[in-house]
């Protein structure tokens, strides 16, 4: 199943409270202060793990609390420091303060490692307060609490492109027919329920990630269809591509539903809607109507973009298309690298 929203509760552990004794041992005529220390709680970390992809280990587990410190004890023994834990999360995480809004961090790389909530110090025993005109301490601190917080998590896919467009314009065809992921395929709307994920490969061997989302239809801003909700996978990526369903058989005309989409974009940011796009007509062979495919392309020529006909199922264009979007999403990777200092 794929979560990418969750809540959860954190508390760091504890410290433990300082020790109030006084030694008596055999032998030692005059005994002094020997609390010791309480040990330190222990802290919350949260570290990006690129082997997950998803948020649902924390769905059914929404609690996470660190160890709490020992409490101090007599002949100045220190308490034992509680144990900390580490929560893994899927690389594309961001963590937010649940009650503030306050953006903690956003894991964008494996291995990242960050503090969520610190532990309690742990108290002072009376041994500490001891002094030349003060031999007989009876103060002692308690330990300090751990800090706690709800944090909100959210997991964006770290994808390349998008694709994006109506439901049943071939988006999910067209990953499966540029990279090796295999998403459900039907012909009826809303067959993709989730994002999927597909690694293509270019001819020079490198590669980059495609991600397909369900699709967009009209008010999806407000909640109609599957909604917007997918649409913060694509918020990372460095470019769209726009696939629009051009056969007579989706009933709609090319231009309106491209209108439709960009629309929805925007509703749901006004960044995604002007990030690069290429515009695809897809499903070329069973398109019967040239007026409608010129219509399309004369749209994306008026736009200034980049325009592209293909057929998933005769494999007709995937090639070219592939390419330009291997030398787009190349190039912003090497304009988005900020030259070294």
């Amino acid at each position: 199943m794929f979560v990418d929203e969750a809540k959860i509760y954190v508390k760091a552990g504890d410290g433990g409270n300082g020790c109030l004794a006084f030694r008596r041992e055999k032998y030692v005529p005059r005994g002094g202060p020997s609390g010791g220390d309480g040990g330190r709680g222990g802290d919350v970390y949260m570290v990006a793990n690129a082997q997950l992809n998803t948020l649902l280990h924390f769905r059914f587990n929404p609690e996470h609390k660190a160890q709490r410190g020992r409490h101090g004890e007599g002949s100045n023994c220190t308490g034992q420091d509680g144990e900390s834990i580490v929560l893994e999360v899927p690389v594309g995480t961001v963590a937010y303060d649940a009650d503030t809004g306050e953006k903690l961090h956003d894991f964008t790389a494996p291995g990242e490692r960050v503090l969520m909530a610190r532990g309690g110090r742990g108290g002072k025993g009376n041994a500490r307060f001891a002094t030349a005109t003060h031999q007989a301490p009876t103060e002692h601190q308690p330990g300090r609490p751990g800090q706690e917080r709800h944090l909100r998590l959210e997991l964006k896919l770290l994808a390349d492109a998008g694709l994006v467009g109506f439901p049943n314009a071939g988006k999910s065809t067209l990953i499966s027919r540029i990279s090796a992921a295999r998403p459900k395929i039907a012909d009826y709307p809303f067959t993709t329920l989730e994002p999927n994920l597909g690694v293509v490969q270019t001819d020079d061997f490198r590669s980059f990630v495609v991600a397909d989302i369900p699709g967009l239809i009209e008010g999806a801003h407000l909640g109609h269809g599957l909604g917007t909700q997918f649409l913060k996978h694509i918020e990372r990526t460095k470019l769209l591509v726009h696939l629009v369903d051009v056969s007579e058989a989706s009933g709609r005309e090319p231009v309106d539903d491209f209108e439709t989409v960009m629309r929805e974009l925007a509703s749901f940011s006004e960044n995604l809607a002007k990030k690069p796009m290429l515009v695809v007509a897809s499903k070329m062979d069973a398109a019967q109507d040239p007026a409608r495919v010129q219509s399309l392309k004369r749209l994306a020529e008026e736009r200034g973009l980049p325009y592209f006909e293909i057929s998933s199922v005769t494999g007709k264009g995937l090639d070219v298309l592939k390419r330009a979007m291997a030398e787009r999403v190349l190039s912003e990777r090497s304009t988005s690298v900020s030259p070294p200092a």
